[in-house]
């Protein structure tokens, strides 16, 4: 049996309400090293994002470099891509000389997804590595009517050799929908209406595709899989849990189990008048709460009490008459307003500046031609 241990979307440098997350990831890179130590995977698939930013801090930089040194040291293989957050060029640097360690990062789009063979025990397995592209990187290559993702990713493996008689896993970093709808967390970035989602059935000639972006664990498809983030990152990820996914190949049965990640600290949201939550603590006051007050009449500095007893506190809102009406008075607004006039609201609110004629004509025409479609 051939394992595989699916990684993605570590996001190392991540600030989260302005508290800065690398202490947490520091844990769970360990906690995901002692993983690996006693699993052994014969390779690991990390799917993208490792950074947060383009250009990481410094103390991000070293996170990362102590991890994949401490991996070159397990006698596993590992293969990295680069997400939609990552730089392929920083990401990718000295990536030919750590392949002598049995790391191979492939950071940068060379118009292919990038084959590497596996052997252990006299058993292969293909792995395919393609970093998170956009339809002008594959338009670079190719030329032609390369307009949208789905027809981008479906180029790009027309055009990689793929022995469909052997095992083949393919680690990627897309926005890919298959059966059923998509789990978002309010920490991804999302483009609007979803023109960056690729179809799940152009990786049909792979057995597995171990996937990075989205950042909950859900499958697209049969063979196509989210493992999601080691950390949570948003308060709407409160609620799930945190794995990393063991791919098990025997032959041309695969089959995969979840590895809980526990981290440091929870990420949670807790509800209740002021008083409730300061005198009778709800779970580890050290985690990392999201309180929602249900106080009718608004207490004295509320952040202040509740960061005397939970020191990391993320954020607070209230939950009460007031903050309903309010939510109702603003939802009443939108509804009388036609979408023109919304996205020119929106419009004058990111750029402090009114739609010109000719901006306001081209944005009815468009919302027209949708309607028409409908």
């Amino acid at each position: 049996m051939i394992k595989l241990l699916h990684l993605s979307d570590l996001h190392i440098g991540k600030i989260v309400n302005e508290i800065n997350m690398l202490s947490d990831q520091k844990y769970i890179l360990n906690e995901i090293l002692d993983i690996i130590k006693k699993e052994k995977p014969n390779g690991v698939l990390i799917a993208g994002d490792v950074y947060d930013k383009s250009v990481p801090s410094a103390e991000a930089v070293e996170l990362y470099d102590n991890f994949i040194t401490r991996l070159a040291e397990l006698d596993t293989a590992v293969y990295i891509i680069s997400g939609n957050h990552d730089s392929p060029e920083r990401l990718g640097f000295c990536s030919r000389l750590i392949r002598s360690g049995n790391i191979f990062v492939d950071a940068v789009f060379n118009g292919k997804a990038n084959k590497h063979t596996l052997c252990v025990n006299s058993k292969n397995v293909n792995i395919y590595t393609l970093p998170f592209i956009k339809p002008a990187n594959v338009k670079a290559f190719y030329g032609g009517e390369i307009n949208d993702y789905t027809q981008a990713v479906k180029t790009v493996l027309e055009n990689t050799e793929i022995d469909k008689n052997a095992v083949n896993i393919l680690a990627a970093h897309q926005f890919v929908t298959g059966t059923g709808t998509a789990v978002r967390a309010d920490s991804e970035n999302v483009s609007v209406g979803g023109v960056d989602n690729v179809d799940a059935a152009v990786f049909a000639d792979f057995d597995y595709v171990a996937l990075g972006h989205l950042h909950t664990r859900q499958s697209a498809a049969r063979n196509v899989a989210y493992c999601g983030t080691p950390l949570k990152y948003s308060s709407s990820e409160c609620n799930g849990k945190k794995c990393a996914v063991m791919v098990e190949i025997d032959g041309k049965d695969i089959s995969t189990r979840e590895i809980p990640l526990v981290p440091m600290r929870d990420m949670r949201i807790i509800k209740g008048t002021l008083r409730e939550l300061t005198d009778t603590p709800q779970g580890n006051t050290d985690d990392y709460i999201f309180a929602v007050l249900t106080d009718e009449a608004e207490p004295i500095d509320p952040m202040g009490s509740l960061r005397s007893v939970y020191p990391n506190i993320m954020s607070l809102r209230f939950d009460n008459r007031r903050s309903k009406s309010n939510a109702d008075i603003q939802l009443a607004k939108i509804t009388n307003k036609t979408p023109v006039q919304l996205f020119a609201e929106f419009y004058e609110m990111q750029n402090n500046i009114e739609l010109t004629k000719e901006q306001a004509d081209l944005v009815k025409s468009i919302f027209a031609c949708m309607e028409e479609e409908q």
